[in-house]
């Protein structure tokens, strides 16, 4: 990330990231390996805002930063189009569809339910795996394109179903770590450009200090202060 944009970047208005956004929060459906694969095909392969190496970086940095990794990349790309409005445009474009959706599902699930049964909630479960299953193999082809990243990522997927644990993914993501500087930064540095993201300095250690600082106060004070809200508030932001 740096301060300033390279010649010839592309950018766009908020207005322009809200609609896309927008598009694909009112027509996409399933969880958040689907929606990357969404993002793919909207951002890279349709109106070229990133390339497959620059979706890649995104997708890997968000995967490993705590938190949601589709919102977290749908900001990154809003970011990186429209600025701090672009990210904020994503966010509310994607977002804000999704969770009127499941306001208005959750309020009417036990009557849908009492009427149709529940063989409709068991075919929208087999969906969202068939969306996933698709979204899985389209990012495949660009993310593992080789056989040595493939071994990697097949190494990584036993290790975690054979011990589905926290630290089993953190191991996964340490062991991945090692073999991306020992076999592939060289390739990397030769022939890939920075992420399409652009922070200042200032403004990304601001960021990096607020995290850390609302990590640590928000469970004091709802301790000291023994308000409810506040401690489920703090329970949700870590």
């Amino acid at each position: 990330m740096a301060a300033g944009r390279p010649a010839g970047a592309d950018r766009g208005s908020a207005l322009e990231v809200l609609g896309a956004f927008l598009k694909l929060g009112l027509t996409s459906f399933g969880g958040p390996v689907a929606h990357l694969g969404y993002f793919r095909r909207e951002f890279v392969e349709r109106r070229r805002w990133l390339d497959e190496a620059a979706f890649a970086d995104i997708v890997a940095l968000c995967q490993f930063l705590p938190g949601p990794a589709s919102s977290q990349t749908g900001l990154m790309i809003g970011l990186s189009r429209g600025g701090y409005a672009g990210a904020a445009a994503a966010w509310l474009g994607f977002t804000t569809p999704s969770a009127v959706a499941m306001t208005v599902f959750a309020l009417a699930a036990p009557t849908l339910t009492q009427a149709l049964g529940s063989g409709w909630l068991h075919g929208l479960r087999l969906a969202a795996v068939a969306v996933v299953a698709q979204a899985v193999l389209a990012m495949s082809r660009s993310l593992t394109a080789d056989a040595p990243r493939a071994s990697v990522a097949v190494a990584a997927t036993l290790a975690a179903l054979w011990a589905p644990s926290a630290l089993t993914q953190l191991a996964v993501i340490a062991m991945g770590l090692g073999v991306g500087l020992l076999a592939f930064r060289a390739g990397a540095e030769a022939s890939h450009p920075p992420l399409p993201v652009f922070v200042r300095r200032s403004a990304a250690l601001t960021a990096l200090a607020l995290f850390g600082c609302l990590l640590v106060a928000l469970p004091l004070a709802a301790r000291l202060t023994g308000d409810h809200g506040l401690d489920l508030f703090a329970r949700f932001y870590r």
